[in-house]
């Protein structure tokens, strides 16, 4: 250890003096050691001096918690002696027990204290207030405001203080009501003297001069005294005007809770004016007079309007000005209840409107008719107070929900009327389908150029937009929602059934399976006729009622009011994206819901989509499935009367002196023909007054090309033909097109058969006239150009099938091959003689 001062010197040196160079910086390295050495030197003493000023300082702390603790000690022995002699105690333990117990009972004196003075300073205010009123009704409302804001702050109070001290909140509160009623009574009673002297609510009522004063004077105090704090904002905090306990049952919610809902506070004054009209009202609507009858809903609800129309001026000239200017800088100046005077009468008038539908309500439940009848009247009420009179009961842009919404959904009596219309409704379509007429086709209510549906379709149509009407007015999206899939979607599902039902019923007994089995064929009389155009007529019925629907649900899908339920449904399954809520209103899930009406419900990806996509679905698998049954009933019958005309074989040989006829002169159509020729002209007259354009021309087109292949095959490709044959042939050929442009469309006959149109006019070309072509129109024509010798071609026909490409472009062709095109020169008799 003594060593290390010395080592440290050392190390010290060969760091400074590391090369002879540094032995001239030998001064100046001293001088450097001797200005460090006093600068630690200085702070030795100040650590010191610091050291002795703490030591002191805490030897007189010590010394000061010693006194303190002796002088506590000295204390706490005056005070347990005290204690035990006023205690009369042994012990001290004893003493602190008994002196709890004292100041416990000191502090309940306390409170029971201001209790009374609460309760004593509650009952000057109402004295004060009741010793006024009478003589000063002005200076009467100070104490009760008073009044009014203590019973107030308790209630506020007794939140924070976990529901203290309930009695004395419930007598404050209790005292304040019975105050406010008995001046609102005494008001009230002055009021109605003054409306006495206007002979109010007669036809003549006078309000002029004093007379009028005193009027505005009733209506300024009744209006000031519902202003508990001078301020209207006030009025939705009256406990006796708005019960705090009103909650309405809302089935629209998502998951069906509970949502508190107020009914529109009626104003003192108006309330007072209107009550004679209740007396009015009750004693035409509530007493045996001929005017109270269940099932004359519209009796009273007529009675209200007709009061709206005989009183809204008055209301407009007098009670407006003041409501405007009392409201129109407060905080209720955007709301209508208060600021303007038709509203305000139209709230003071339903709740006498609003006791009678509850009333007779329980009455009418059991009797279907009448609560059918007594809500459609409900709906339309409410719906003349919203369009007719502009009311909103105060809730602005949200809209006042109606009666109808009270008593269906607040009254709960909203499944008991939905069962009843979905009975009415099941009902009707049973009457619908089973009027023996339902079935027949129904040509004069829909537009001549459209498909015509059965009678049963077009009643079952009106009764689905009855539903609609029904409850199109319902502000409840559940309830809008279920009578949609539980009622309309259900019918169509019904009637979609029969339609699916008779068409297999038809497939069943038309199968030659069925009629081997059943033996069909051998008791013809106990079977409906399915056969020719009975069967048709009877394809037709579903054709065309399965068309009408779906076309009515598409037009549906584009009506404003199922679009916004559309756009409803969409955004409550987007507002559902975390899956917390199983149902998307209602009972009804999203899955559900999406089966019923589109798959685009439930697909986060889909574009577009609407309420009826399934159903219409449906009906549009039915169309066309009976479509093509149509299709095949008229070929099949097709089949059986052509086949005659494939087994005749004039072509090549005809009578003596048929080469010699002049070209032009007129043909008759081959006799095996006739039985073709009129079933076309009965079928197609048929269908083209019972069926549009476009499904008609599609079915011609068919029959059309079933006929060409039949022709083609059959009759073209299998004989030959000499030119008077050709010329026969092609007689018979325009004889069916006659046939089809005359009831599908001119032209119609050879667009369906282009093949066979260019077939005949390589069979009817040769020389010595003028070149034959395929006019504009589809026919053919001569061209009064160059002709084309019949050799020529023949030869570039069958050279290459580039030449014969070419040639047929020449004689504009364009359907036929150059296979066929040689084919068809082939059965030509004068080219293979």
């Amino acid at each position: 250890m003594a060593l290390q001062p010395s080592s440290r010197v050392e190390d010290y040196l060969n760091d400074k003096l590391q090369t002879a160079a540094d032995l001239e910086n030998l001064d100046s390295l001293l001088v450097d050691v001797k200005t460090q050495q006093g600068l630690l030197r200085q702070q030795l003493q100040e650590a010191k001096h610091n050291l002795a000023d703490n030591t002191k300082a805490s030897e007189s702390h010590s010394f000061a918690l010693l006194q303190q603790a002796q002088a506590f000690k000295k204390q706490q022995a005056d005070v347990d002696r005290r204690l035990l002699i006023v205690t009369q105690s042994e012990t001290s333990d004893d003493a602190i027990g008994k002196f709890d117990a004292d100041i416990r009972i000191l502090q309940k004196l306390d409170v029971a204290r201001s209790y009374v003075e609460l309760l004593a300073h509650v009952e000057d205010l109402s004295k004060e207030a009741r010793r006024n009123f009478r003589s000063s009704p002005q200076a009467a409302l100070q104490p009760y405001l008073r009044l009014q804001k203590l019973a107030t702050a308790l209630k506020e109070a007794q939140i924070a203080a976990e529901d203290a001290a309930p009695h004395l909140v419930d007598h404050v509160d209790q005292t304040a009501q019975k105050l406010w009623k008995q001046m609102k009574d005494a008001f009230a009673n002055d009021f109605e003297k003054v409306l006495a002297k206007m002979n109010w609510p007669g036809k003549n009522v006078k309000l002029s001069g004093s007379l009028e004063q005193e009027w505005t004077d009733g209506v300024e105090r009744l209006l000031e005294l519902q202003e508990p704090y001078g301020h209207p904002i006030a009025f939705r905090i009256i406990p006796f005007l708005v019960s705090r306990d009103r909650a309405h049952s809302e089935l629209d919610a998502q998951n069906d809770h509970v949502q508190p809902s107020e009914e529109p506070i009626v104003l003192l004054p108006i309330e007072v004016m209107v009550k004679p009209l209740g007396l009015r009202f009750q004693y035409h609507f509530s007493s045996d007079r001929p005017t109270n009858k269940l099932d004359k809903p519209e009796y009273f609800l007529s009675h209200i309007i007709g009061l709206l129309n005989q009183y809204d001026e008055f209301f407009a000239i007098h009670i407006q000005p003041i409501l405007r200017s009392r409201f129109r800088n407060s905080s209720l100046a955007m709301t209508s209840t208060f600021i303007d005077s038709t509203s305000a009468l139209i709230t003071a008038l339903l709740p006498m409107l609003r006791q009678k539908a509850y009333s007779i309500m329980p009455l009418i439940a059991k009797q279907p008719p009448l609560l059918s009848h007594f809500i459609h009247e409900l709906m339309s009420f409410d719906i003349s107070l919203r369009e007719e009179w502009g009311y909103d009961g105060g809730c602005g842009i949200d809209g006042w929900k109606g009666l109808t919404w009270e008593v269906l959904v607040k009254g709960k009596w909203f499944d008991r009327w939905f069962e009843v219309e979905k009975n009415f409704a099941l009902s009707r379509y049973q009457s619908i389908i089973d009027d023996a007429s339902s079935g027949e086709i129904d040509y004069d209510s829909v537009e001549p150029s459209t498909t015509k549906p059965t009678n049963g379709a077009i009643r079952v149509n009106d009764l689905l937009e009855t539903i609609t009407d029904r409850y199109r007015p319902l502000p409840s999206f559940s309830q809008k929602l279920r009578f949609l899939i539980d009622i309309q979607i259900a019918i169509f599902d019904l009637f979609h059934a029969r339609l699916a039902a008779s068409l297999e019923a038809y497939l069943t007994l038309t199968s030659s399976l069925s009629r081997t089995v059943h033996g069909v064929s051998r008791d013809k009389s106990t079977q409906p006729d399915l056969s020719g155009l009975a069967g048709m007529e009877r394809l037709m019925r579903v054709y065309g009622s399965a068309e009408y629907l779906e076309k009515k649900m598409r037009d549906w899908s584009d009506d404003v009011f199922f679009l916004e339920l559309w756009e409803e449904l969409q955004d409550r399954v987007r507002a559902n994206t975390d899956g917390r809520r199983k149902n998307v209103a209602g009972d009804m899930s999203v899955e559900h819901v999406a089966d019923k009406t589109s798959a685009a419900v439930a697909d986060e990806d889909a574009v577009g989509g609407a309420l009826f996509d399934e159903t219409a679905g449906h009906y549009r698998q039915l169309r066309v499935r009976a479509e093509d049954i149509m299709v095949e009933h008229f070929l099949q019958d097709l089949r059986n009367a052509i086949k005659g005309y494939g087994r005749v074989n004039p072509w090549s040989a005809l009578p003596a002196g048929q080469e010699a006829e002049e070209e032009d002169a007129p043909l008759a159509i081959t006799a095996e023909l006739d039985n073709t020729i009129q079933l076309l002209q009965s079928y197609l007259s048929f269908l083209a007054h019972a069926l549009a354009q476009a499904p008609l021309r599609r079915l011609a087109r068919q029959v059309a090309l079933r006929i060409q292949g039949f022709l083609w095959d059959h009759v073209l490709m299998r004989y030959t033909f000499s030119v008077p044959g050709a010329r026969q042939f092609q007689r018979d050929v325009h004889g069916i097109w006659e046939i089809v442009d005359r009831y599908v469309g001119v032209g119609q006959g050879e667009m369906g058969m282009r093949r066979l149109r260019e077939g005949l006019v390589l069979l009817r070309l040769h020389d010595g006239e003028a070149l034959l072509k395929i006019g504009v129109d589809g026919g053919l024509a001569t061209t009064g150009e160059p002709q084309l010798a019949l050799g020529d071609v023949k030869e570039r026909l069958f050279r290459s099938n580039e030449s014969g490409r070419e040639v047929l472009g020449e004689l504009g062709l364009e359907v036929l091959s150059e296979g066929e095109a040689r084919s068809v020169l082939e059965r030509r008799v004068d080219l293979n003689g």
